[in-house]
This record gives structure tokens, C-alpha cells and sequence, in this order.
């Protein structure tokens, strides 16, 4: 059976400090996060499409914009030392918020959270 696939990217730009296994920090330091959400559907909907990308545009927004500016380690999930802001971490909560919005018959197949050039988390479901 043929799946579908629509790739959403967007970007944004944020602190965070690692939580070292000793309990001590990283040095504070900021990325420009570029983010691409994956999301899948075996069906197209009435007008051949997955979903309107506008509206997985603006799921992802949501899931973004509490982050943008922001040190993430101050910020939930992240905040009181709930999770550590890695980029793995980050990929994990944008996907796992993307997929509580999607619509019936639409499912996320994964995000992707770039931390450095060449460097890439993947949360896949």
C-alpha cells in the first residue's frame, strides 16, 4: 500500500545548557535549531493532499513558539530539570506534540532537530 509523506521545516533560535552526568552544566550556548517534521498518511484527503501544509505549518508554530528566544533549560519540558534540552530531547517533544494535533489518518513519522551543521537528532514513531 502507497504512503504519502509531507515534510514541514521551520526554524528557531534558543539557549540551553546539558545537565552533566556529574550534575554540573555546559556552558551556556545558543542554536538557530532548523526543525523538519515528517508526517504520513496512507489516504489523501478531498483535495489530494496529506493535509493542508498551512495547518502543519501552524501545529508546528505552536509547538515552537514557547521555545523561541528562550533558554530552554527555564522552559517546559525542560524546566526544573524535568528532561535535559539535548537535541535528541527536543526532536522527542516536538514530535510527540505535533502528533496529539494531527488530524484523523494522519501520523507522524518523525522530527528531525539539527543542534549543529552535520549534526542531527531523528525522534521516529
Amino acid at each position: 500500500m502507497p504512503t504519502y509523506q509531507i515534510i514541514i521545516e521551520a526554524t528557531f533560535t534558543a539557549s540551553h545548557a546539558l545537565r552533566l552526568p556529574d550534575g554540573g552544566y555546559e556552558p551556556t550556548h545558543s542554536h538557530d535549531w532548523p526543525v523538519a517534521v515528517t508526517v504520513q498518511s496512507d489516504k489523501l484527503d478531498a483535495m489530494a493532499c496529506v493535509m493542508d501544509f498551512h495547518d502543519l505549518e501552524r501545529i508546528v508554530a505552536d509547538v515552537l513558539d514557547p521555545w523561541r528566544d528562550q533558554h530552554l533549560n527555564d522552559v517546559a519540558p525542560f524546566a526544573n530539570e524535568a528532561l535535559n534540552p539535548s537535541a535528541e530531547r527536543i526532536a522527542e517533544q516536538i514530535a510527540l506534540a505535533v502528533a496529539k494535533q494531527l488530524p484523523p489518518g494522519v501520523s507522524l513519522t518523525e522530527a528531525r532537530v539539527g543542534e549543529a551543521q552535520g549534526c542531527t537528532a531523528v525522534y521516529r514513531v
